[in-house]
């Protein structure tokens, strides 16, 4: 079996690589970015290639996903703060690229397609529980909406071209290899000055984890067996963590004991979802399992940080 992997680079698509390369696939990686650090262990040996190319080149990325069984599509925006401040991120690193690869599959690639949707398609909908089935999805973001355009075009070319396609809507990712976010932030912010730490909002932000091992672990299985259509799912642990609790992780594993200094209100930043209830019923009657819970995957990661 063989892969392309876009956004292969990257802090998820780089685990993916590991993990496909040890389960005997060949892989292609295919990433715009000239940071190549997540996959230098990989890069000349055999059954990886990688190809430094904009997603958004169609016939490009034909030849890359030539003689390729599947497409993991991972390449996109992952700073939603970032893209606040210019929506052509989002549009552009995110939903053009999911038409491209798209694009692709119909003219002469692989049928068969995994991608990583968000929590932020349901917009803020408070304690309320999210299931997939649910309607009415208003996200707030421009992360949220271009993740939601994208699935609407896979659904629509899936049908259209009977594709098998797999979407995974989680949350936010930590693990090894992490390179912002609000731990890396935090770190970062710590060791600038040990003395005082800002924490944008209130502190009483909850935030659902998912560890990027077994996140990767969880895409290959629930795309072992494909079958024609879309299949979406919610990708959680059922727990959560506070960004005042992720504060006091940081500063346990620092060992530093800074005054705390909140901007205040309930949200981060514009766009930011203070909290979200999933229910991951049909991820886990399908085979979804998670050795991490949300707090042992910001301390594990705050541990990789700091080496």
């Amino acid at each position: 079996m063989k892969a392309l992997i876009t956004g292969g680079a990257g802090f998820i698509g780089s685990h993916l690589a590991d993990l496909l390369l040890s389960k005997g696939w060949s892989v292609v990686s295919a990433d715009l970015s000239e940071d190549v650090r997540n996959i230098s262990h990989l890069i000349g040996t055999d059954g990886f290639d990688h190809i430094r190319m904009d997603i958004n080149d169609t016939p490009e990325l034909c030849k890359a996903a030539k003689g390729c069984d599947m497409i993991f599509h991972m390449a996109a925006n992952s700073d939603i703060r970032a893209s606040g401040k210019d929506p052509d991120i989002d549009f552009r690193n995110t939903l053009t690229t999911t038409k491209s690869v798209l694009e692709c599959m119909r003219i002469d690639g692989p049928k068969k397609l995994f991608f990583p949707s968000t929590s932020a398609v349901y917009g803020d909908r408070g304690i309320e529980r999210l299931s997939e089935d649910m309607g009415c999805l208003e996200p707030i973001s421009y992360y949220g909406a271009c993740k939601l355009a994208s699935e609407a075009l896979i659904s629509a070319y899936t049908y259209m071209n009977s594709f098998s396609s797999v979407i995974f809507r989680f949350p936010n990712v930590a693990g090894p290899r992490l390179t912002h976010g609000v731990i890396f932030d935090f770190i970062d912010k710590l060791r600038k000055n040990p003395n005082e730490l800002e924490i944008l909002g209130d502190g009483d932000q909850d935030k659902q984890y998912v560890h990027v091992l077994d996140l990767v672990q969880g895409i290959v299985k629930f795309t072992e067996d494909m079958t024609a259509g879309t299949r979406t799912y919610n990708i959680s642990t059922g727990s959560s963590v506070t960004v005042r609790r992720i504060a006091d992780i940081v500063c346990e594993e620092m060992v530093v004991a800074p005054k705390y200094i909140y901007t205040g209100g309930r949200t981060g930043w514009k766009g930011d979802i203070p909290c979200f209830r999933y229910d991951i019923s049909k991820a886990e009657k399908e085979g979804w399992v998670y050795k991490h819970d949300s707090e042992s995957a910001v301390r594990e990661t705050v541990r990789s940080v700091l080496g």
